[in-house]
């Protein structure tokens, strides 16, 4: 054994711990995939003597999720709140990074990034709790503006026409910081010369932002959104799940919380396991998809 596999080994052993966490949570779980394929019930004798017991249906269980009209409910709420997020984040991120830009101040920009970053680090645990506070009908500060301007209390989280909005305008608020930050790390890579001579032709600063500008960043634009694609069937489970709540179902429902209720909440594993591993297949092309994009048009590959 030579001298860097030894100095190596103590890396290994460190690294040894995380894989068999991944190993346990993440390809654990697998196994359970396949009651999606069968008539799974539930036994006293353990998970192992119902698995080995359950009739095989092949891809029945398939079949009857295509047919189902929730099917077709939580599919189009989960494209539609998906690719508004997706829209909101690239449109409203390049608008602010491009006026941040243009401050001169540097303690002004900062504590602008940080302000605007805090809300990145916070979970949704922890900001569902603040926005139905501060939307609270009853004692959310919102409504009390609303009422000392005469209007009557509103309740936005309630709302099926309004909730897929401020699931996009309250994402937009988590991830705004995050976004920006890579764009103006784009901007700063912007070779100044080219707005010297700009100005030296008498280019104003929009004409500069329009010919300049917009096509330095373009590529890294084209990313953002070709991997945003990537996540299309993500309309983010942990954001909805602490924002919903029945009145909002019609639109506000999507894959992941409908595989939630029906497998943990009414007990349907078969069908929720299925709903699940649809949207797993699903995701899995469209982001091998997405990559084979990034990687013909921005050079970007993880491998």
């Amino acid at each position: 054994m030579n001298n860097k596999i030894k100095q190596e080994i103590p890396l290994h052993v460190m690294l040894l711990v995380p894989v068999i966490l991944v190993i346990i949570y993440n390809y654990g779980p697998m196994f359970g995939l396949f009651i999606a394929f069968q008539d799974y019930i539930p036994s006293n004798k353990g998970l192992l003597h119902s698995f080995l017991n359950g009739d095989w249906i092949g891809l029945d269980m398939f079949r009857y999720i295509l047919m189902m009209p929730d099917f077709t409910l939580i599919m189009r709420n989960t494209l539609f709140i998906a690719l508004m997020k997706i829209a909101a984040k690239i449109v409203f991120p390049l608008m602010f990074s491009l006026m941040l830009n243009e401050v001169s101040k540097k303690w002004v920009k900062k504590s602008v990034q940080t302000i605007t970053f805090l809300p990145f680090f916070l979970s949704w645990v922890i900001l569902g709790g603040i926005l139905l506070e501060v939307f609270s009908p009853r004692n959310g500060i919102v409504n009390m503006v609303l009422e000392n301007f005469g209007y009557k209390a509103f309740y936005f989280f309630g709302n099926d026409k309004i909730f897929p909005y401020m699931l996009v305008l309250t994402d937009l608020w988590k991830e705004i910081g995050f976004t920006t930050i890579i764009l103006l790390a784009a901007l700063t890579g912007i070779d100044p010369t080219l707005y010297e001579a700009a100005s030296i032709d008498g280019a104003g600063r929009w004409k500069q932002t329009l010919y300049i500008t917009f096509p330095s960043i373009m590529g890294m634009v084209i990313l953002l959104t070709i991997l945003g694609m990537g996540n299309i069937m993500n309309a983010g489970f942990e954001q909805i799940f602490m924002l919903y709540g029945p009145s909002v179902y019609s639109t506000g429902d999507i894959i992941d919380t409908y595989t939630y209720r029906m497998g943990i909440e009414n007990g349907q594993f078969v069908l929720a396991t299925a709903v699940g591993l649809f949207k797993s297949v699903i995701s899995l092309i469209v982001m091998v998809s997405s990559y084979s994009v990034a990687k013909k048009y921005s050079n970007y590959k993880i491998f």
